[in-house]
Formats: structure tokens, sequence, C-alpha cells
């Protein structure tokens, strides 16, 4: 491991502590890469897990062609989720908990088997999915005023901050992925909309590009994990007293509170 991973990992672990934002990792080093930046999310990973924190998925960035386009990437990014970041349907979040937060509705999928790549299709991640659930992720980022290239948001464990889980289990035969439909409430007003589709097409295919890339690094999807698969519209952002509620058809409902 470089030097540079580590400064740049610690500089971040404590932007995260201390929630105060810092200044975009690619501004101090215009030549990061996001292999790098990858290896610097890994290291603030394993601190966590090394303090006691638990791996219990990972989440999927960059599924529409707008934000690549607004970060000039051709492909998605992925982040950890860890048992610490879990919210409960319908709870609340404390303001002092995030620094700049956001807040996106998604499709989670539950794995019932281990998904390995590289060569993972989305047949493979119909058949390895247990269940799918609606999910709220509150994305965050310790980087002032969202300033973000791709290298900076991948090193910042995918801009992730926490998430929540509701609805009701179904099963992969009783829906259309591509067709399922979200609306996205903030404060009781419709705010969003978003379809399946808006993830690269189907949520599925998200779930196999991450399994894809994660084989770069020997890292596999395990039975059990949950998979955020990727924002089904725009992120909206959070203040202290906002409550969110993100509707799905067939799939039912997920909410929560910032206080």
């Amino acid at each position: 491991m470089t030097t540079k991973v580590q400064d740049f990992a610690a500089q971040l672990f404590e932007a995260e502590s201390t929630k105060i934002g810092m200044e975009p990792l690619t501004s101090m080093d215009p030549s990061l890469t996001t292999r790098e930046a990858y290896y610097i999310q890994l290291e603030n990973i394993n601190r966590k897990v090394e303090r006691g924190e638990k791996i219990v998925g990972k989440k999927i960035g960059l599924t529409s062609e707008a934000m690549q386009n607004l970060l000039g990437v051709g492909e998605p990014d992925y982040g950890h989720l860890l048992d610490s970041m879990v919210v409960e349907n319908g709870g609340a979040i404390s303001i002092n908990q995030v620094l700049q937060p956001k807040v996106e509705g998604e499709i989670a999928f539950i794995l019932k088997e281990e998904l390995r790549g590289p060569n993972v299709t989305a047949i493979d991640v119909l058949k390895a999915t247990d269940y799918i659930v609606p999910a709220l992720e509150i994305v965050d980022s310790r980087v002032k005023d969202w300033k973000i290239k791709l290298a900076d948001t991948v090193a910042d464990n995918a801009s992730s901050g926490f998430y929540v889980l509701g609805g009701k289990p179904t099963k992969m035969e009783d829906v259309d992925l591509e067709l399922i439909g979200m609306i996205l409430n903030k404060n009781g007003e419709l705010v969003n909309t978003g379809v399946g589709a808006a993830a690269l097409g189907n949520p599925a295919t998200c779930v196999a590009w991450l399994a894809n890339k994660l084989s770069e690094f020997d890292i596999p999807l395990r039975a059990g994990e949950v998979i955020l698969s990727g924002a089904l519209s725009a992120a909206e952002v959070a203040h202290a007293g906002d409550s969110f509620t993100a509707r799905f058809a067939q799939i039912g409902e997920v909410s929560v509170t910032f206080k």
C-alpha cells in the first residue's frame, strides 16, 4: 500500500469523524487514479472492520447516464455497506450524523447465493437473489460542497452514508424489474419519480456489473448480503425536520426522517 493511499484514507476518516468537509482529493493530487481510490476506500473499510463494524453488503452508484455524464465516466462505481449504516424503516437520522445528506430511492437485492465475477450475467443475479425490497439510500460526501470527481467519490466509499430497507420481501418471479415504478415524497409532496429501467436498463444488470468489478479485487458478493442497485431518480437534499417516503409498485414503501 502506498503512502498516498494511507494519507488520503486518514484524511477521509478524519473528515467523517469530525463532520468537517475536506478539499477534493483530486484537487490535492490530479494524478489520483480510480484504482488507487478503490484502495483508499478499502483501507478505511478495513479500519472500520477492525474496530468491530461488519460488512453487510454493497452499494452501486452512478448507474444513470446523467450522473455518469456529470462526472465524465462510462461506468458505475461501488461502495461497502456496514452494519453501522442501517436505519430502521420509519426511523430517524440525526442531522449531526451527516455532513450534507441527500436521499435516493432504490431497489435492494438480498442474495441467497454467492456471486463471484468475472462473467456474471443479469440472469445469474436473478437466480442468486432471494428477494428484493424497496430502499432509501442516504448518500453523503466528506468532500466540501459535493465538488467531486469519480476518484473522490470512490475513495469516499461511493459517498455512502446510511440506508433504510422497507416494504415487503418480493420474489424475482413476481415482478418485472425494469417496470417497477417509484415515487419519492419529501414532507408529503412529490419530488421525484423513477422506474427500474433507470438503473442501467435493469437493476439486475447493475448487480452483475458489481460482481464483475469486484472480481478485480478478489471480492465476492456473499449470500445474505444487501445490494443497493442504484438510484431510480435524482437525489434530494435533506435537512433537519425533513421526512422522505418512497413508494414502489408491487414491493411496498420505505421511509425515513431527519431530526
